[in-house]
C-alpha cells in the first residue's frame, strides 16, 4: 500500500481542477488543476537533478504559491522537504546544509550568486532559485520539464519533511516527520475543526513552520478547500478579505493587532466561522476582548515541531481561555513527574508527554538524543510543563527549561505572570530565573507597560505579590522594558532575557527561604 501523503490530496486535484486552490490579494489565481500541472513539472525538475526518494530538498525562499507547488512536487517525488527561515544567516545555513546533506538547495533569486558557494564547498549537489513572483531558475527549468505523473510509492514511516527546531538551548535539531505523521494530523484537525471543501482560509503565516505549512496548507489540501495567500500580517488587508473567507489561523499577535483596528466588529466577521490561535499563549484578556468585539471565541490549540498538533479546544463546547483543550483524535496526553516519570493525577503540574500517529520519527542523525526524549511505552517528552484540570482541559504553564528552581523550590513562571498581567498599566510580563549566589536561581520579572499608561513600579508590584504568592515565588527584581523579545512565531525568548540580566545578582543576598 502506498502511504504517500500526496494521495490524501490527489482526489481534489482530479475532481475539481477548475476550483481555486490559492489566490492572492493582487489578483493572482491558481486552480487545483494548474497547481497539479506545475507541481508535476517541478517533480520533473527534481528528477532531472537526480533527486531520489529520501533525498533532502532544502528550501529557503519567500512565501509564494510556487513554494507550495515545490512542496507538493517533493511529496510526489518522495523527496524530503526541508523548509528554512529566510531570516537565517549564511553561517546558520551552512550548519543546516552540512547536517542534512541535501541534494538540492533552493534560495531566493537575489541570493543565487552567493549561494553557489555552498555547491562549491560541497555542502549541496545543486543550487537553484525561486522568487516570490513565479520567477527564478527553478521555474525556468519547470517551463521545459517533462511532467512526472507517477507518485512515489512509500511506506508510512518514510520521511516527508525535516523541520529544524529553534535551537534556543543548543544546536538546532532536525525533527523527522513521516508521511503518516502529517497525513494523520491533518485528518484529525480537519475533523476537529469541521473543515469542508466550502471553507476559504486566510493564510498570513510563514510557510517554513509547522503552523503555516503542515496545519494550514495540509488541512486545505486534505478537504479540497481554498486559501488566500498574504505575504505577511496586514490587518487592513485581512479585514478587507474577511467577507469572502471563513477561517483565519494566526498567532496571538494577529488578534492583538486586529483589536487595535476600529474596523473590527461583528459585521466585519459576519462570514467567518472560525478563528484559530497557536504557536504562543494567547492572553485571557485578548480572548475576552475579541469575543466582546466580534461574538467569536478564539480556538486555541497546542502543538510543536516534533508532533504537529496534539490538543485543541473544542469546536462545539466551551473554549476556555488559558487552556489548550483536549487531545485530538488519535493522540494521547499525560502529565508526569519530572524526576520519577510517574503519571500525576489531575490538577498537578508536571511534564507534558504525548503519544500518537502524529509524533515524529526522531531527530535527524541524533539517535541518542531521540532515545532520551521517548519513554519505553512510546510517549514523547515534550519539554513543556502543564496540568490537566478536573474537566480534562490541558493547561500549558511553561517550558521545563524555563522552570525556576529558587532555594530548592520549583517556581512556575506562568503563575506569577498571570498575576502581574492583571495589574493596571501592565500589557504583559515574563518571569525567568537568573543565576543567584545564594538561591541557585533568583526569580526575576520584566514588565511591558500598556500603551500610554504608566506601569506600576518595582516596589508596588512586589507589594501586591507579597500577599498573593509564597515568598520563594516572589520576584527579587522587576524591570520595565519596551517589548518582550520574540521569535518569528511570537514565542517569548526567555533565553535572551536570561542572558540580558545574567549579572544582576552579583552580590550575595541573604534569604530566609533558602534551604
Amino acid at each position: 500500500m502506498n502511504h504517500n501523503l500526496f494521495l490524501q490530496f490527489e482526489a481534489h486535484f482530479r475532481a475539481t481542477p477548475d476550483k481555486t486552490l490559492i489566490d492572492t490579494p493582487e489578483g493572482r489565481r491558481y486552480s487545483y488543476g494548474e497547481v497539479l500541472a506545475t507541481s508535476q513539472r517541478l517533480a520533473g525538475v527534481l528528477q532531472s537533478l537526480d533527486v531520489q526518494p529520501g533525498d533532502r530538498v532544502a528550501v529557503q525562499v519567500g512565501k509564494s504559491p510556487e513554494a507550495i507547488m515545490l512542496y507538493l512536487a517533493c511529496l510526489q517525488a518522495g523527496a524530503v522537504y526541508l523548509p528554512l527561515n529566510t531570516g537565517y544567516t549564511g553561517a546558520e545555513i551552512e550548519y543546516f546544509l552540512s547536517d542534512a546533506a541535501p541534494q538540492l538547495y533552493v534560495c531566493p533569486t537575489e541570493w543565487e550568486a552567493d549561494a553557489k558557494r555552498f555547491y562549491q564547498e560541497g555542502l549541496v549537489v545543486h543550487v537553484e532559485s525561486l522568487g516570490t513572483d513565479g520567477d527564478g531558475s527553478l521555474m525556468e527549468r519547470a517551463a521545459f520539464a517533462e511532467p512526472v505523473t507517477d507518485i512515489a510509492c512509500l511506506e508510512a514511516s518514510d520521511l516527508a519533511a525535516i523541520l529544524y527546531t529553534s535551537g534556543t538551548t543548543g544546536r538546532s535539531k532536525g525533527a523527522m516527520l513521516s508521511h503518516a505523521n502529517l497525513a494523520s494530523n491533518s485528518r484529525a484537525l480537519a475533523e476537529a475543526w469541521r473543515f469542508t471543501a466550502g471553507d476559504h482560509l486566510l493564510h498570513a503565516l510563514p510557510i517554513f513552520h509547522t503552523h503555516g505549512l503542515f496545519v494550514a496548507c495540509n488541512i486545505v489540501l486534505t478537504v479540497g478547500a481554498s486559501m488566500t495567500f498574504l505575504p505577511k500580517l496586514d490587518v487592513e488587508q485581512l479585514l478587507d478579505l474577511m467577507p469572502r473567507a471563513t477561517v483565519l489561523m494566526g498567532v496571538p499577535t494577529f488578534y492583538t493587532r486586529l483589536l487595535q483596528s476600529p474596523r473590527l466588529n461583528r459585521d466585519a466577521v459576519a462570514s467567518m466561522r472560525l478563528f484559530v490561535s497557536g504557536s504562543a499563549p494567547l492572553m485571557a484578556e485578548t480572548h475576552e476582548q475579541f469575543r466582546e468585539r466580534t461574538g467569536h471565541v478564539i480556538l486555541e490549540r497546542y502543538g510543536m515541531t516534533e508532533t504537529n498538533m496534539n490538543t485543541s479546544n473544542p469546536y462545539d463546547g466551551e473554549r476556555r481561555p488559558g487552556t489548550v483543550g483536549f487531545p485530538l483524535p488519535g493522540s494521547e496526553v499525560r502529565i508526569t513527574d519530572r524526576e520519577s516519570g510517574a503519571e500525576l493525577p489531575r490538577g498537578e503540574t508536571g511534564l507534558v508527554e504525548v503519544r500518537g500517529d502524529n509524533v515524529f520519527q526522531g531527530y535527524w542523525q541524533m539517535p541518542e538524543k531521540t532515545r532520551s526524549e521517548f519513554r519505553d511505552d512510546g510517549f514523547f517528552i515534550t519539554g513543556d510543563l502543564g496540568l490537566i484540570d478536573d474537566d480534562g482541559y490541558l493547561h500549558i504553564v511553561g517550558r521545563d527549561k524555563d522552570l525556576v528552581i529558587s532555594g530548592g523550590y520549583n517556581v512556575y513562571p506562568k503563575e506569577i505572570e498571570q498575576l502581574i498581567d492583571e495589574l493596571p498599566g501592565v500589557a504583559e510580563s515574563a518571569v525567568f530565573g537568573v543565576e543567584h549566589p545564594d538561591l541557585g536561581e533568583g526569580v526575576t520579572a520584566v514588565v511591558v507597560p500598556r500603551e500610554g499608561a504608566e506601569p506600576p513600579d518595582e516596589a508596588s508590584i512586589q507589594s501586591v505579590l507579597r500577599d498573593r504568592l509564597a515568598r520563594y515565588k516572589q520576584p527579587k527584581r522587576i524591570f520595565t522594558i519596551e517589548a518582550l523579545p520574540r521569535n518569528v512565531m511570537g514565542k517569548v525568548q526567555k533565553n535572551q532575557l536570561r542572558n540580558d540580566y545574567a549579572d544582576i545578582y552579583t552580590v550575595k543576598e541573604a534569604d530566609e527561604t533558602a534551604v
